[in-house]
């Protein structure tokens, strides 16, 4: 009988368990390399209209497999986004061995309008693609634009022509980076930009781009200022654009004077720092009020200036405070018909009737008819006398003229 030469290899249990544990190793070696290898040390984040690169990176790098480059894009991209405003989706695309991408597809928002105490926001073709608490200053806010109602990926009830005139203006914006704080559309269909205290009016919806055009190259030279920017009148034919100009009021609150002729502050001098002259310093509501106060008599009618009783013996209490004064609040009564102040009389300075002062309840402190009052009211004249206007004209030249006697020009 033949023997074989081959016998049977017989693995113990202990060569079993040594080899499932190199094979362990192994794997575990080979998941170490694998992550080690393919770490990710460099993320380039896509720009961004709403968000920033490391809010991004919060955003979208989430889970435990977000730092390796081979199964970051597997895991962390993402379609549809439901709870990111702005956001459609996202995606991760791997750009070298250690190194990632994240690229943003974001909604196409043009504009934002108010909406019950929240912020309504909407494309091109007026779908309500986002609502907020919060508004995005970086989207042109519209004032005007009323809705009764809103469905979310739905058209808002919006009239096309109106429609048209935020989506032309959200496209000019983007053009020059001259964004206003809000865009006040009118019942009328006219158009006004609100720039701090600044008010272009557009007019109409014609010759938009010749218009903001126009304005870019303006309103730089009127920053700081006051006033209405004019335009509604540019037509193919007319370029003349107007400032007109708000000039603050002079108070003793905001003089700039106290200075004499050589330069030397006295704190009464009638000019500025610079030599300007500026006038006297205006006068506030003490002042007027302790030089008409009718008081100053004793009980006797005996002059003392610091009487509490006027020349008739009637009682008018103490000398005018500035403590007095600041419990009128918003009333600026206390003169009677010939000027004096007696706290109590329902004319102001100028002599206008303002009513009686109003008690904390809102009542009415004094008994006079409400006749009298809308009588007397009706006196009351506006002065206007305080504007300047400004004018710009191709037609004379690419400055603006000031008036009838300051010519600047700014080429």
């Amino acid at each position: 009988m033949r023997t074989s030469n081959y016998r049977k290899f017989k693995i113990t249990k202990k060569q079993a368990k040594l080899v499932g544990g190199a094979a362990a190793v192994a794997v575990l070696a080979g998941i170490i390399f694998f992550f080690a290898f393919f770490h990710v040390s460099k993320v380039e984040v896509m720009e961004s209209n709403h968000y920033t690169k490391e809010e991004l990176k919060e955003m979208v790098l989430t889970g435990a497999f977000s730092s390796n480059s081979v199964l970051a894009p597997i895991t962390c991209s993402k379609n549809n986004v439901q709870g990111v405003p702005y956001i459609e989706g996202y995606s991760v695309s791997r750009s070298g061995r250690n190194s990632i991408v994240i690229s943003v597809r974001e909604k196409s928002v043009v504009g934002c309008i108010p909406y019950l105490d929240s912020y309504v926001y909407f494309d091109r073709n007026g779908m309500f693609v986002e609502g907020d608490k919060t508004r995005d200053e970086s989207v042109p806010y519209f004032e005007g634009i009323q809705v009764k109602k809103v469905v979310m990926n739905e058209k808002l009830p919006i009239k096309d022509v109106v429609l048209n005139t935020a989506v032309a203006l959200s496209t000019i914006f983007a053009k020059n980076d001259l964004q206003p704080d809000y865009i006040q559309l009118e019942d009328d269909s006219t158009i006004d930009l609100i720039y701090g205290d600044i008010t272009v009016k557009l007019g109409k919806d014609k010759y938009l781009e010749d218009k903001m055009s126009r304005m870019v190259a303006i309103l730089p030279q009127i920053t700081g200022e006051k006033g209405i920017l004019h335009m509604e009148n540019i037509t193919e034919s007319s370029k003349t654009v107007t400032f007109e100009k708000e000039e603050e009021e002079v108070t003793a609150e905001n003089w700039t004077g106290g200075y004499d002729e050589n330069g030397d502050y006295t704190g009464d001098g009638e000019y500025d720092e610079n030599g300007n002259y500026v006038g006297a310093k205006p006068k506030t509501a003490l002042d007027y009020a302790k030089e008409n106060w009718v008081g100053g008599y004793d009980e006797e009618g005996d002059y003392t200036g610091s009487g509490e009783y006027d020349e008739n013996l009637n009682y008018v209490g103490s000398e005018p405070t500035q403590e007095l004064l600041d419990s009128f609040g918003d009333w600026t009564g206390g003169y009677n018909e010939s000027g004096g102040f007696d706290g109590v009389s329902e004319y102001d300075k100028d002599g206008n009737y303002v009513g009686p002062m109003l008690d904390n309840d809102g009542t009415s402190s004094g008994d006079t008819s409400e006749e009298d009052s809308e009588e007397d009211s009706s006196d009351t004249n506006t002065d206007s006398s305080d504007e300047d206007t400004e004018s710009y004209s191709d037609e004379e030249s690419d400055g603006w003229n000031q008036g009838d006697t300051d010519e600047e020009s700014y080429e």
